[in-house]
């Protein structure tokens, strides 16, 4: 049983609702490098766009697959798949929106409620000022095997489950975001066949009506790192840990909202680290 200080407590309690319940394999190497022009760290912006119907953009016949090194710019305009959602029914990337390729770039888009899944990455990607009107199974699915995929302005609402499903390995920075009317925002897989150490970086979000901002594997050395920049109204939980399977199994809920291991300096953040199972 981890023991937690008086110095240790104090200092988690000074830092809530910012606190951050992770394990303790911090990859020091994963620091997302941001873009200076693209990426600048700003207060989020709540202001959901509404283009015009008649500009919608149906995707009847498939995704649009976007490949590195030409960059997807949406415009601005909405996309769909002209489907109804089953929030219960994970029918994965053939009722995507957008599938990424490795270290492909999506941008100004607006995702509309007709969908079933919204964008998956094959491997980094890059999303950039995308809007999801009314998520339906996930806003963003992450299947890279390493790297580090970033989200950054834009925003989701109405997500029943999670925003961002991190499947694959590696990290996944989501900063400049507004998330309204949801689950979680970032989900590490709890039940996935090949289970890794994951990592997310949580900075400049909005977030209200939620409940939680990150779930994490505590068995798989999953690292959840919330900045004190992330503003929240009526959010439930900042991070609970699972005890993840790689069976398909329900993963076992270990704590919500509560720090319960040693404190590590991370950046201008900060986070627990959990050293117990």
């Amino acid at each position: 049983m981890v023991q937690l200080s008086a110095l240790i407590l104090l200092s988690a309690l000074s830092a809530f609702p910012h606190a951050v319940l992770a394990e303790h394999h911090l990859d020091s190497d994963a620091e997302p490098v941001l873009d200076s022009i693209h990426d600048r760290r700003q207060a989020s912006s709540c202001n959901f766009p509404n283009p015009p119907a008649s500009s919608n953009v149906k995707l009847l016949d498939g995704p649009i697959v976007v490949k590195a090194g030409e960059p997807f710019d949406g415009k601005g305009l909405r996309y769909g798949r002209g489907l109804t959602c089953n929030p219960k029914d994970e029918t994965g990337k053939v009722d995507a929106v957008f599938i990424l390729e490795p270290n492909a770039v999506v941008e100004n888009v607006v995702v509309g409620a007709d969908v079933q899944e919204g964008i998956h990455c094959r491997g980094p990607c890059t999303v950039r000022n995308v809007w999801f009107e009314n998520v339906c199974e996930d806003a963003v699915t992450i299947q890279q095997k390493s790297g580090v995929s970033t989200i950054t302005g834009g925003g989701a609402k109405g997500a029943v489950d999670k925003v961002v499903q991190h499947n694959g390995g590696g990290m996944v920075n989501i900063q400049n975001y507004c998330v309204q009317d949801f689950g979680a925002l970032y989900r590490s897989c709890g039940n996935c066949g090949t289970q890794v150490a994951r990592q997310v970086k949580i900075s400049q979000v909005t977030a209200s009506n939620g409940r939680r901002l990150a779930g994490v594997n505590s068995n798989y050395g999953d690292v959840a790192t919330i900045e004190k920049t992330a503003r929240t109204t009526g959010v439930q939980s900042m991070c609970d840990t699972f005890k993840g399977n790689n069976v398909g199994a329900e993963p076992d809920p270990l704590t919500t909202n509560e720090p319960n291991a040693r404190d590590i300096a991370y950046g201008s953040s900060q986070h627990l680290a959990n050293e117990e199972i």
